[in-house]
């Protein structure tokens, strides 16, 4: 199938979650993913993160010319925001708005600033089909800044939301994920969930860049035109996985660049 119409396939973004340590724990090499993207996810303290560790990522994304964005999540350290909370709306929001406003003071701190939105893990999930946690962050985003786009999955109810409110949306796709049919991810219970193996990986990528297409963990053929590609940088060889999928997109001559 052709490219989809209105899509540029000589740029993309590159974007990864980072600034996910904690304290005394270290999680993930953010110094050498940031040398591979283009846009890093900080996460806000509450599933992740904390004031040094944001201020510090914040300033060497600021130093390797990478964009910044607020990555908010569930308050839950414990399980890394991979649990669905049931919060109420208003709490929800409030929860946002402190973790984008506390991104954004640390990030103008390094010298930078925080130009569009990424939800974390279960809460990023949760709002691609749950409309009214979606409209809660929306509610956030367009509180604190509406000019700061919201990234978020091809064809999600918070997309919907989002660009019915007149906020820009990012549409990404995972590098290492495994997809489900009806374009959603599959769960990270389910064997298969996470891809691992390089050559696994840079196909999946080249795919969804070159084609606008991702192939489901039961073979279907999904259209998925995206604006940005995201690598987990706290999974297995993230490194590595990395630099290779940086490599084989400049190899096919696609210019990584990021969408602000």
């Amino acid at each position: 199938m052709g490219t989809p119409v209105g899509i540029d396939r000589t740029t993309i973004d590159l974007n990864s979650d980072v600034g996910e340590s904690f304290g005394m724990y270290t999680l993930g090499d953010d110094a050498a993913i940031i040398s591979s993207v283009s846009s890093v996810n900080v996460a806000g303290g509450f599933h992740a993160g904390d004031p040094s560790t944001i201020r510090a990522t914040c300033a060497a994304a600021a130093a390797a010319g990478v964009t910044v964005g607020a990555h908010p999540g569930y308050r839950d350290l414990a399980g890394f925001g991979r649990r669905f909370i049931d919060m109420e709306p208003a709490e929800l929001s409030n929860d946002v708005i402190y973790q984008i406003g506390a991104v954004q003071a640390l990030a103008r701190a390094a010298g930078t600033s925080v130009r569009y939105v990424k939800p974390h893990g279960a809460l990023y999930n949760a709002i691609a089909h749950h409309p009214v946690q979606a409209q809660a962050v929306l509610d956030a985003i367009l509180t604190v800044d509406p000019t700061l786009p919201l990234m978020t999955l091809p064809g999600s109810e918070v997309g919907r939301l989002a660009r019915a409110s007149g906020l820009r949306t990012v549409a990404e796709a995972f590098a290492d994920r495994a997809y489900n049919a009806d374009g959603s991810l599959v769960s990270r219970t389910r064997p298969g969930a996470v891809l691992h193996s390089v050559s696994a990986v840079t196909d999946q990528v080249l795919r969804l860049v070159l084609e606008g297409q991702v192939v489901a963990i039961d073979g279907t053929v999904i259209d998925m035109p995206v604006e940005s590609i995201c690598l987990h940088g706290d999974t297995p060889d993230a490194v590595t996985l990395a630099a290779a999928i940086r490599f084989a997109l400049v190899g096919a001559g696609v210019t990584i660049q990021s969408f602000v």
